[in-house]
């Protein structure tokens, strides 16, 4: 059978499938999607700074993602809140330039389950900054989380990476934008959020990129392709699992991001993350997911409560 048939086909059987199901396997490559473009940054840090990876990854990354956009249609980037859009990239890039900072000088698996405490700090803002109410079991679901991240951490056990407060840096910095998201999503299409993301920080990200250049090695092009593509795959299967099924339900799935994250840290650089890593992601990961489920039922009763 040709290539394309078996992949129409593939398609069709994957069309059949019931939605969450499909929400479930889309988080999943998503997870390892953002794996490779991980693994990809800490390959170029040896070559690039990672501001300058952070450039490279945003500008292919518009690239890539211009198929996707015209396949859709530019009817869908329609938007009247470009404020807030402009905020979303500024906390993006922040995430981003700190994400490859710490990944360039930590092992992968100890960032990644540092960045799993992203919907923690979005819990505390929104308390703190969106005046949401926040009870007593997600509160103590958020504090939990911390103690995960504590674990991972190990003070007083192990010598604490001086590069840690940046990967925690790029949390906060990542739950800002996930507010940012949560207010745009709300009246933009998902397509406007994804594409207007890469069209102001693809420029942006330039700025402190100059500060620090070095111009990539024909070697290097490569693993910066491999970069910018795993990044814009990564975050279309991201959106299309949030448009086929609630978060709450399909959340869980994308902490399989940490198990690629191990496996191309091991297979590429020799890493081994400890049980302390597994153990402190996995209390991470329980938090998070417990914090979205409460959050999915209490927007359930609100939409109830509401619709007489």
């Amino acid at each position: 059978m040709p290539l394309f048939d078996r992949v129409r086909a593939c398609s069709v059987r994957l069309a059949r499938l019931p939605r969450s199901t499909r929400g479930a396997l889309a988080m999943i490559a998503s997870g390892a999607s953002f794996a490779v473009m991980m693994a990809m940054v800490r390959l170029l840090s040896d070559d690039l700074h990672p501001f300058v990876s952070a450039f490279f990854r945003n500008a292919l990354g518009l690239v890539f993602l211009m198929p996707w956009v015209a396949g859709a249609g530019f009817a869908t980037l329609r938007t009247g809140r470009f404020r807030v859009h402009g905020l979303r990239a500024a906390f993006g890039l922040g995430a981003m330039l700190c994400l490859f900072t710490a990944l360039s000088r930590m092992p992968l698996a100890e960032v990644t389950a540092l960045s799993f405490t992203a919907p923690l700090f979005a819990t505390v803002g929104a308390a703190l900054v969106l005046r949401e109410r926040v009870r007593l079991r997600r509160w103590t679901a958020t504090f939990a989380g911390f103690c995960g991240a504590v674990i991972v951490l190990r003070p007083g056990m192990a010598t604490i990476d001086p590069t840690t407060p940046i990967a925690l840096t790029a949390a906060v910095f990542m739950a800002a934008a996930m507010l940012s998201v949560k207010s745009l999503s709300r009246t933009e299409h998902p397509n406007a959020i994804v594409f207007m993301m890469g069209a102001l920080m693809a420029p942006a990200s330039l700025i402190p990129a100059l500060f620090v250049w070095t111009p990539p090695s024909a070697a290097d092009v490569p693993w910066l392709l491999l970069m910018g593509l795993s990044a814009t795959i990564g975050q279309v299967l991201l959106t299309r699992a949030f448009s086929l099924a609630e978060a709450s339900a399909v959340m869980p799935y994308g902490f399989s991001q940490l198990v690629f994250v191990s496996v191309l840290g091991y297979a590429i650089f020799g890493e081994r993350p400890d049980l302390w890593t597994w153990v402190g992601g996995a209390v991470i990961v329980a938090a998070s997911v417990y914090i979205a489920r409460r959050e999915a039922k209490l927007d359930r009763v609100r939409d109830t409560t509401v619709a007489p």
